[in-house]
Order: structure tokens, then sequence, then C-alpha cells
């Protein structure tokens, strides 16, 4: 018998200074039997970092192709298409080429793998991945959040510029984000 995916509810009282933001959001996350809590944050992180109407987790990690996260319109067009981990650079560059017109847009789980990325896609000569939103989080920020392994969690998020502030059950986190482009 398979493992079935693990439900995470998220009660998040998001204030994202740049974007003008002020919402209550309920998020809920559905964590793969092979998906490190690390990730389910970075996943959580990457769905306020990148708000918009609409808003969805992809299928996750059961479809490599697909997205993590993405948005459409109401005619079905995409509005946002974001990968958050460690994708390919030649992936990310096809998936931005058929986006059209959408925000596209990568999450890292450390300032070390987006420049690993950079790097590949700069000796690749994908010059096309310039119009992708490239962020790398913190880990000391992830590992703290990732370190309360709970599956019905309140948390109070504020972005302001490239920093993130989460209160957590009382407890204060915070750390920078890193941001990159080819």
């Amino acid at each position: 018998m398979a493992l079935t995916a693990t439900l995470y509810d998220f009660e998040v009282a998001l204030s994202h200074v740049d974007l003008g933001l002020q919402l209550t959001l309920q998020v809920r996350a559905a964590r793969h039997p092979s998906e490190t809590l690390e990730r389910v944050w970075l996943r959580v992180l990457a769905f306020c970092w990148f708000h918009q109407e609409r808003i969805t987790f992809g299928p996750g990690l059961c479809d490599p192709d697909a997205p993590d996260l993405y948005a459409d319109d109401l005619t079905g067009q995409k509005e946002l298409w974001v990968r958050v981990g460690r994708p390919d650079p030649a992936r990310v560059q096809r998936e931005a080429d058929r986006a059209g017109r959408a925000r596209v847009g990568v999450m890292f789980d450390a300032p070390a793998r987006m420049e690993a990325f950079l790097a590949e896609a700069r000796q690749a000569q994908l010059s096309r991945l310039g119009r992708v939103e490239l962020v790398a989080v913190a880990p000391a920020l992830l590992g703290a959040l990732a370190a309360r392994d709970q599956r019905r969690t309140r948390l109070t998020l504020t972005i302001v510029g490239d920093h993130v502030y989460a209160e957590l059950n009382g407890q204060a986190v915070d750390g920078p984000l890193a941001r990159g482009s080819v």
C-alpha cells in the first residue's frame, strides 16, 4: 500500500509591505511522503512571496513537469508560474518561454543553490532567464520554521524588502531573502 500525503493547515496573517498586501490566508499544503518539512515551508513562503489572486499549489512532486505554484486568469491563461527548491535552468527557461506574459519565479532553499543555478545558466548561455524572478530563503529561517512540526499552524508573516519576519506560536524568527538575476 502506498503512503498518502499529509495535510498541513496554515492560518497566515500576511503583511507584504512592498506589494501593499494585508491579508489573512488559509493555506492548505499536502506533504508528499518523500518531501521534507523544509520544502513544505519553502512552498508556503513562496505562496506568500508570490501571492496574487487565484494562486494555488501545483500537483507537487508526483508531476515533475508541473509548477509548484501557479495562478490562472479567468480565461484559463497562466498569470503566474513558480518553482521551488532545485530546478533545472534549461527547464525553467523553457517554461518561461511557454508562459507568455505570465510572471515566472523560482524560490530556492539557500542562496548557494541560487548561485549554482545562476552559474549553470550562464555556462549554458541561457539568456532568456532574465525575466524570471529568482529569490533564495536563508537556510536558518527554513530550519527554524521546520523545527516546529505541527499540522495546524498559526503564523504571522511580514515581508519588508528582502527580509522575512515570522511569528509562530509566540516565537519570532526572521531571515534575509537573496535575489538573483542572469
